[in-house]
């Protein structure tokens, strides 16, 4: 984990991915959401839906993280990613701990909102992929959420500069933190050592896998903001919270 990682190579996998998702990127960033978040008048409602699914999809993201750690053939690949997934769920539950509270969500209020049809439909191609994809594809998948929040949180840190009193000022923080940068880092440098070494048939599925991700990141912030719910739930009982 602590290894001294290159810089990614300008050329190389990574570089073309995020070029070839510019505009999606820049859509993200622009996203209603993100755009509240960043100047502090998103509302507690959706900001507490958000946190509430971000939790639920952290247990599938970290278990999809495992999954491929399991898979790497080197072992230094394998610490990287096996940290990487206890930091998902440590560090940034600790974050999430930290909002319920200064938003004064109460157990019965989070349970009330159910995982939303975005954040399973996530959760569960991320772990389909770590489990059944090439494993050069299983990470070029999980790629996009360490580096789409990276990408959110230092451009929205660049815009708003202190964030001493912003009400998400952790949040930004968080993503806009360089032992966060590191990690991008070092799962783009992992990314593009796997991509140079396969053929180019594995490489363009790890560009399907990364668009496709990019894209169900967009969807997690439009679900948030629009606080998505199943449409097919007025024909059903309510199925109360679980975790996928």
């Amino acid at each position: 984990m602590n290894r001294r990682l290159p810089e990614p190579d300008p050329e190389g996998f990574c570089a073309a991915a995020w070029a070839h998702t510019a505009e999606l990127q820049d859509a993200i960033v622009r996203h209603p959401f993100n755009l509240a978040l960043a100047d502090g008048t998103l509302q507690r409602d959706r900001f507490a839906f958000y946190i509430v699914q971000d939790a639920r999809y952290l247990f599938g993201f970290a278990r999809a993280l495992a999954a491929a750690a399991a898979r790497a053939e080197d072992p230094a690949d394998s610490a990287f990613l096996a940290g990487s997934a206890h930091g998902a769920l440590a560090e940034e539950r600790r974050l999430h701990a930290g909002y319920v509270e200064q938003l004064g969500l109460t157990a019965e209020e989070m349970s009330g909102i159910e995982t939303s049809p975005t954040c399973l439909a996530y959760t569960s191609y991320l772990r389909a992929s770590a489990q059944s994809e090439p494993y050069p594809v299983a990470v070029a998948a999980l790629l996009p959420c360490f580096w789409v929040y990276q990408h959110v949180g230092s451009t929205i840190l660049e815009r708003t500069g202190d964030t001493s009193g912003h009400p998400y000022g952790r949040w930004i923080a968080t993503y806009a933190d360089e032992e966060f940068a590191a990690t991008v880092r070092g799962a783009r440098e992992l990314t593009d050592r796997l991509a140079a070494a396969a053929d180019e048939r594995t490489r363009e599925r790890m560009l399907t896998a990364f668009v496709r991700c990019s894209e169900y990141e967009w969807l997690f912030w439009n679900s948030a903001w629009e606080k998505q719910e199943w449409p097919t739930a007025r024909w059903l009982p309510r199925r109360g919270d679980h975790v996928e």
